[in-house]
């Protein structure tokens, strides 16, 4: 089949390698503008505009994917199929209609838990299980359409949303090439969702900000969901410093924010317990050891973070 493959980021390079391999042809890619990115914010393209054009593919990158112009362009590759991952904008109706198959989305969720644009961080902030990924026809609502196949991952118990979307991006493209080949040798059936939908909306920098007063297990969750993105943070001294991923430990008792030093570990107290923190990052330095943030740092006992 021709595939116009749309997609944005670093987690839908799996997808477009995997579609690059398969016996289907990628006519062109689809993927948002190039934007501000880096210290020196200077624009560049998206991961997957890059790719692409490492191997010769058309790119096409439309502000809006309904402009006339967009779609005369998008029917002058007659796709047979638009697969999806990660793309970053709404398709409208108009261009929905335009591939003979429609378009497939490949989301990291098991739908209809966590429709959105943060279904993985979402997954491992509330303390989920299991999570998976599923190939699903985009119609006009968010994350609505009926879902072709499915596939389940654990998460464990001290996995960050990176290191969940890293194996599932794997997976879920050899998930999306067996849909398409399933939909071109006709076999492909799709079944309506069922039960009952979680939102998974993006995770603003406020709410990456760490409450103290949570228990230590959701301190954790908190930090691992937003590592790497948007990155986890709290104030000390009243400067901004980002946080890794960091270890419960149920047995210390501290104030919300209070941290302890000691030999080999830095605690932070919490609502219920304390937590031992990983890496630290103040304001314009790189990221380094909680032991080695303290001895720059030196705590002074009573000490908190904000």
């Amino acid at each position: 089949m021709r595939l116009v493959v749309a997609g944005t980021p670093d987690v839908a390079l799996a997808s477009l390698d995997a579609l690059l391999a398969s016996r289907h042809e990628v006519v062109a890619v689809l993927t948002r503008p190039d934007a501000a990115a880096g210290r020196g914010r200077r624009q560049a393209a998206s991961p997957v505009a890059q790719r692409a054009r490492e191997v010769g593919l058309p790119v096409l990158q439309p502000v809006r994917p309904r402009g006339e112009e967009f779609l005369d362009e998008l029917r002058s590759y007659a796709p047979d199929a638009c697969p999806v991952v990660a793309y970053g904008a709404l398709v409208p109706a108009e261009a929905l209609a335009v591939p003979r198959l429609g378009w497939l989305n490949l989301h990291f969720s098991l739908l209809p838990a966590w429709r959105g644009a943060a279904p993985v961080q979402r997954a491992v902030m509330a303390g989920d299980d299991v999570t998976g990924a599923c190939v699903f026809q985009l119609e006009e609502g968010l994350d609505t359409g009926p879902v072709y196949a499915s596939l389940r991952e654990p998460v464990g118990a001290t996995d960050t949303a990176g290191d969940l979307l890293g194996r599932l991006a794997v997976s879920g493209a050899q998930l999306l090439v067996d849909v398409l080949d399933a939909l071109e040798d006709g076999t492909a059936v799709a079944t309506p969702q069922e039960g009952e939908p979680t939102l998974a909306p993006k995770i603003g920098v406020e709410e990456a900000r760490v409450d103290w007063s949570a228990g230590a297990a959701e301190v954790d969750r908190r930090v691992r969901g937003c590592t790497p993105e948007p990155g986890a943070w709290t104030t000390f001294r009243g400067e901004r410093v980002k946080l890794g991923p960091v270890a419960p430990d149920g047995a210390t008792e501290l104030a919300p924010g209070a941290v302890l030093v000691e030999k080999k570990r830095v605690l932070v107290g919490t609502g219920g317990g304390a937590v031992a923190l990983g890496t630290v990052q103040a304001a314009g330095k790189k990221a380094m050891s909680a032991t080695d943030w303290a001895r720059g740092t030196r705590p002074a006992p009573g000490e908190e973070f904000a």
